[in-house]
């Protein structure tokens, strides 16, 4: 699956992953932080938390731990991780994800 032109057109984020790994896309609004995310490479998401996030996988897998649970998600899954709880996760490459933050400056936008 392509995102069409017009998503891709959308400004990046400072992430604190290589672009070669995973490439973004975001639109923010005073309460949030919509971001689609490309993974071009496996991806290992270290353990963190922060306010809450809720994503849904377009294409791909990814395995999820929130909390205690981990879980596979495929295309059509939806995932909601509440403030605060602590998650991590396996994604595999060519997944492509939108994820939604609570936070809207949760990471800086780039042109």
């Amino acid at each position: 699956m392509k995102l069409p032109d017009f998503l891709m057109a959308l400004p990046s984020l400072d992430v604190p992953f290589p672009a070669d790994v995973v490439e973004s896309r975001a639109m923010r609004t005073e309460d949030a932080l919509l971001v689609f995310f490309i993974f071009h490479k496996e991806f290992e998401l270290p353990a963190h938390s922060h306010k809450a996030q809720w994503g849904t996988v377009l294409q791909g897998e990814i395995i999820l731990t929130i909390g205690d649970e981990t879980r596979h998600y495929g295309p059509g899954d939806s995932y909601d991780i509440p403030s605060g709880v602590e998650h991590s996760g396996q994604i595999h490459a060519g997944s492509i994800v939108i994820d939604v933050f609570e936070e809207p400056d949760r990471y800086s936008v780039i042109r």
